[in-house]
């Protein structure tokens, strides 16, 4: 940001970045296995020094969770905070000679990648990414990538436990979130009658707070805060629907 793009203020250039646990590496054989992998690739995330992090739950390789596996995918987030101690320290991994390696690697090659899409674009970024787009560059990486990820796993080179090794026969029963059909018709209501029933200078007065806000230097959370109070105190409904008479 400094060499690149002249930035002077310090928290320009700051790199703050928020975790997801890899969706991927989830399982529809033997589920509860990616309790496991999340709480690993929590761990990972926290020692990578992430200021944000979401678990994914078990069952997401079938639905949206259920109650029973998001409760569990929190409690992993609290295990990892209050009882492994791995919050101890601002740099649990620091002086890793492999992790260093690893580190210079991944930099190495991100930076190869930077470099090509920075090239199609002729030195501007958001050109390459166009142009990179438009000529479906972006998709033949994702392609080979998984062709890779595939030919890896049907080989055994990489062992996924539960799919190509430790395979059990038969599977297990898992109950799954399951959405009734009337559910988006009631919510639709309940946001159209909220927004008619709304005080609309009063919400508006707080979305502008929270504007002025966002373009200061003040604490973002405080305007939250009050958005949140007042869409409690008039019965806001909690699930906007993007199909209901155009309301975004």
């Amino acid at each position: 940001m400094r060499d690149r793009y002249g930035a002077r203020d310090p928290r320009s250039m700051k790199l703050r970045f928020h975790t997801q646990t890899a969706g991927v590496s989830l399982t529809a054989q033997q589920p509860d296995n990616n309790v496991v992998r999340t709480t690993i690739e929590a761990l990972a995330a926290v020692l990578g020094g992430t200021q944000s992090l979401h678990t994914n739950a078990l069952d997401e390789v079938y639905a949206l969770p259920t109650e029973r596996a998001a409760e569990i995918a929190l409690r992993t987030q609290q295990v990892l905070a209050e009882e492994s101690g791995v919050a101890g320290t601002i740099d649990p991994l620091g002086g890793s000679w492999f992790v260093e390696e690893l580190t210079d690697r991944m930099e190495a090659r991100a930076e190869d990648l930077l470099g090509h899409v920075d090239r199609l674009g002729g030195g501007s970024m958001l050109t390459g990414v166009l142009r990179g787009i438009e000529e479906g560059w972006f998709q033949r990486a994702l392609g080979d990538s998984a062709y890779e990820f595939e030919k890896a796993v049907s080989t055994g080179e990489r062992v996924i436990v539960g799919v190509n090794r430790f395979v059990q026969e038969g599977g297990q029963e898992l109950e799954i979130l399951r959405i009734p059909a009337e559910l988006e018709a009631h919510q639709c209501r309940r946001l159209q009658e909220g927004r008619a029933a709304r005080d609309q200078q009063a919400v508006d007065r707080a979305l502008a707070a929270l504007v002025g806000t966002a373009r200061g230097d003040g604490n973002l959370m405080e305007p939250l805060v009050e958005a949140a109070r007042l869409r409690a105190t008039e019965g806001r409904s909690s699930s906007p629907c993007s199909r209901c008479s155009g309301i975004p």
